[in-house]
């Protein structure tokens, strides 16, 4: 069984393939991986996005709150001198070492429903940065990347609306935390890749390209495995300590698995939110259970000549080695509502699931390839008996450069929906005939969001944001209501303004 995993030896061995490595990574390059499937360093001869990255769908945003997000332009040409002061950013990037900030703000408020109405005002600003270690330290296809989080304000979904499908990607509880922490070693042409030390499965897992222009974070990383995993899973705001292996044969296929500690916070003080149990992402824990995560993508029409819109297909499963409590049985194989039950719930030995993701474009502007439209289908399902959601589904589509005269403007709208599981409502009916309890059945959570991203010039963007959320929480009580009526439907409008350097 994999309990933990030697970070140490894997440095190591890191340290001994250097010599063998192919061309070193460079910033631009960290980027373009971090969307869907940009094949590392290769050049496909598709169509390109805003910043001149190959793409395989054309509705994507600009800039997004999501760590998968291609983040690829700057404020720093629009401030004239005061953009390099004294030179250094120049300096340093002849020295292979790059930085940036990027700070996102946004107020959200619920007009109506949720637990109570309430406006909230909440930011983050992102320091990264990267090394080139051939430029810097002539090690040939090593990379290193860090990045820090400064947090501040309230979440709207943990105060007012309760509801477990986040409104933002941003949310998070005020901190000043290190994210990533990393070293990358490509090796065969830059067909193989290994990266180590502190990393998060939703920068590189799971993402779906056209989905990253959508604020809620459920389009980000998808909700069951936040919801099922400890402590969330290794997601924003907490990374762990990991190792992740890829293998990119071809333009088209993609092949990568990664080794993660299988609790970012650990598991005490159990009544203890995550995030405080971890308050600086420096735990650096490497003793619990392990979580696997594999994937492989083909992408396909994305070479020049190739007859057909481009489009990506991801298949991925994940399996966590740890224990988890069954939804509705106790030890002696009763209700956990039955006033007779031990209170104490049988235990499952791991846990899994399983996801697929479509990417495709479905149209592209006659006068400009790179605007169009693109839609995302993803899927995601996960045993009943240990999990509180077992099935989740999302969908959307997105639109670059609708409106004349706005060709880096993106607008979109996305559906997503994460079911409770059999056992979980099968919980809620033992509770309601078993102990008498007067109480609505749990169904499921599901949200709608409609966006437009404006490009306002280089690193500046607007995006106005509309979101109706269904059955908060999959239909609880809520705890404000005397009488224990639903959470009601909530519907949340916000704006977010983004600034990147």
């Amino acid at each position: 069984m994999l309990r933990s995993f030697p970070l140490a030896a894997a440095a190591a061995l890191l340290s001994g393939l250097a010599a063998s490595g192919a061309h070193a990574q460079t910033a631009a390059e960290i980027a373009a991986r971090q969307a869907r499937l940009a094949l590392e360093g290769l050049d496909i001869g598709s169509p390109r996005g805003a910043g001149g990255d190959p793409q395989t769908s054309v509705a994507q945003s600009v800039t997004s709150a999501k760590p998968s997000a291609n983040l690829n332009t700057s404020i720093q040409d629009q401030l004239g001198p005061y953009g390099d002061p004294y030179g250094l950013r120049s300096f340093l990037k002849t020295k292979g070492i790059e930085y940036s900030l990027t700070y996102i703000g946004e107020s959200f408020g619920n007009a109506t429903g949720g637990a109570r109405r309430g406006a909230i005002v909440e930011g983050r600003l992102d320091v990264q940065f990267d090394a080139d270690l051939e430029k810097l330290a002539g090690w040939h296809g090593a990379a290193f990347h860090t990045n820090l989080y400064l947090i501040h304000g309230t979440g709207l979904s943990r105060y007012y609306v309760n509801n477990f499908i986040t409104v933002s990607a941003i949310e998070a509880l005020p901190s000043s935390r290190l994210y990533e922490l990393w070293l990358e070693q490509k090796l065969f042409d830059g067909q193989f890749s290994l990266k180590v030390g502190q990393i998060a499965a939703d920068t590189e897992f799971a993402v779906s390209q056209t989905g990253t222009l959508f604020i809620n974070s459920t389009f980000g990383w998808p909700n069951i495995m936040a919801e099922v995993l400890p402590s969330g899973g290794p997601i924003y705001p907490l990374a762990v300590p990991a190792i992740r292996a890829k293998y990119v044969p071809n333009q088209n296929f993609s092949l990568q698995v990664g080794l993660f500690d299988g609790d970012p916070a650990g598991p005490y003080p159990s009544d203890l939110d995550p995030q405080r149990r971890n308050r600086t992402g420096t735990n650096f824990r490497t003793g619990d259970p392990a979580l696997v995560i594999a994937e492989a993508a083909y992408a396909y029409n994305i070479a020049q000549g190739d007859v057909g819109d481009p489009g990506t297909v991801t298949l991925g499963g994940w399996h966590h080695f740890g224990r988890f409590d069954s939804q509705r049985f106790d030890t002696a194989g009763r209700s956990l509502a039955d006033p007779s039950t031990t209170g104490i719930a049988r235990r499952f030995r791991g846990d899994s699931g399983l996801y697929g993701i479509i990417d495709q474009t479905i149209y592209r502007e006659p006068d400009d390839p790179n605007d169009g439209a693109s839609v995302f289908l993803r899927l995601s399902g996960s045993p009943s008996d240990r999990n509180i959601v077992d099935f989740y589904a999302d969908a959307g589509i997105a639109y670059k450069g609708l409106f004349k005269g706005r060709s880096d403007d993106t607008i979109g709208v996305a559906f997503a929906i994460a079911r409770i599981s059999d056992a979980a409502r099968g919980l809620d009916t033992d509770t309601i005939l078993l102990a008498g309890t007067n109480m609505p059945r749990r169904s499921s959570e599901a949200v709608i969001e409609a966006t437009y991203q404006a490009v306002l010039g280089p690193g500046v963007t607007v995006q106005p944001d509309v979101q109706y959320v269904f059955r908060p929480s999959g239909g609880v009580p809520n705890p404000r209501d005397p009488n224990g009526a639903r959470i009601k439907n909530a519907a949340v409008f916000g704006v977010r303004a983004t600034v990147r350097y």
